[in-house]
């Protein structure tokens, strides 16, 4: 008998009918012998209605009470499939985030996980019942709801997986696993039977929707064994099928790595480049560059510095692209004068395109393979950053599509691993 963690993405309990499908799924396993604790996001869409509620009452809304407000459609999600569950004749019960005590900080809409308080579960998980704990949600040390920002179920999920020990945290959602990219750009891409938590985390980071990165980030530091699996697939499949399929996330002595140099394609077209140019070049600078920049809470990914036999030097980094506009508003009122800069440059339209493999680290010749490949479909680089598994370029974001294409075949991701 194992004990496993499931999380129910908001597609996977959108409606009733899918609460119901899941409550017969999530019985499948019981019956099974297993021990489960589930955690539901909220029904599909609930989260942003309840958002634009508090936003037509309030513009910019209290982040207290917002998580007030944001945390209750999972307490409507957990409550509905514990009566589902009840249904087919199991015992089920639902607790939300202070019930059980997920115990956080006090950053409201982004709360981070502290602790977790399992006695309560393992009480009932030893009574055969079911466990239902809402995710997305905790409680402060002053005793106020708090909510763990966008894809926080997934961490909820994670979290209680590591606190319980569990065997494997499954969570579905509406894909059945992780792909060499996204399958839309490439219909010839190929599920992922296993991944690294390392891999996953730099796709997760580098523009994959699959997992929220905290959860990845919290599965790698705790060990916790992740399946990204699908709940739309058939109910009745058998109990074996289902436990081996998706893609398993997990450590790199468990996966046959050493056969594969690249395991995938990631993107963002969500980026924007900001150039300084003809900045002296001096101890410093990087710091009296960026420094404001962080001070308005601005994130910035890529960076590359220039220096030129004249003394002065080139400063480049990227944005989000939503936080452009802002960052292009400090650096003009703040930062280009003070450090004499010759000018301020900046482009809104490019994307970020990725080559991540664990295998990078005991083969030559990707970044040559890399670089070679959009040479030959022209696409010129403005950027390049690399770490021990991933290399990133910086392309016109109009190449996007044809380079994730190009380097998907160069790398020959559709073909199985022996």
């Amino acid at each position: 008998m194992s004990l496993i963690v499931q999380k129910y993405g908001g597609t996977s309990v959108g409606s009733i009918e899918r609460i119901k499908n899941v409550a017969q799924r999530i019985a499948k396993w019981s019956r099974a012998g297993h021990q489960l604790v589930i955690v539901p996001s909220a029904m599909s869409g609930e989260t942003n209605r309840l958002i634009g509620l508090a936003k037509d009452i309030q513009p910019v809304p209290d982040p207290r009470e917002l998580d007030v407000v944001a945390a209750t459609g999972e307490q409507v999600t957990i409550g509905l499939l514990a009566m589902a569950l009840m249904q087919l004749g199991l015992k089920a019960k639902s607790y939300t985030g202070h019930q059980v005590r997920v115990l956080t900080d006090s950053a409201f809409t982004k709360a981070r996980i502290i602790d977790i308080e399992e006695r309560r579960i393992r009480a009932d998980l030893q009574a055969g019942t079911i466990v239902l704990v809402a995710g997305f949600q905790g409680q402060d040390e002053l005793g106020n709801i708090t909510t763990l920002g966008r894809g926080g179920s997934d961490t909820s999920a994670v979290a209680l997986a590591a606190a319980l020990r569990a065997d494997e945290c499954l969570i579905y959602t509406d894909v059945d696993g992780v792909y060499t990219t996204d399958p839309r750009i490439v219909p010839e891409a190929r599920r992922l039977t296993s991944i690294t938590f390392e891999e996953m985390l730099e796709l997760a980071s580098l523009g994959s929707k699959v997992l929220q990165i905290r959860s990845v980030e919290f599965a790698g530091k705790y060990r916790v064994r992740l399946r990204v699996l699908s709940s739309l697939s058939d109910v009745d499949q058998p109990l074996a099928i289902e436990a081996n399929s998706g893609t398993l996330i997990t450590y790199e002595e468990d996966t046959k790595m050493e056969q594969a140099v690249i395991s995938g394609i990631a993107f963002s077209r969500d980026e924007a480049k900001i150039t300084l140019t003809r900045v002296p070049d001096r101890p410093g600078i990087a710091y009296q560059i960026l420094g404001p920049i962080a001070e308005a809470n601005l994130d910035v990914d890529m960076i590359i510095q220039n220096t030129s036999v004249d003394g002065t030097t080139d400063f480049s980094f990227t944005v989000h692209r939503n936080e452009y506009a802002k960052a292009m508003d400090v650096l003009d009122t703040k930062v280009k004068d003070h450090v004499g800069a010759q000018s301020l440059v900046g482009d809104p339209k490019i994307c970020k395109v990725s080559v991540v493999g664990i295998g990078m680290r005991s083969h030559v010749g990707i970044a040559s393979l890399t670089f070679r490949t959009l040479s030959e479909e022209g696409i010129n680089i403005q950027m390049i950053s690399t770490s021990e598994i991933k290399i990133s370029v910086v392309v016109e974001d109009k190449y996007m599509e044809l380079a994730v294409r190009a380097l998907h075949k160069a790398f020959a991701l559709e073909q199985a691993i022996a």
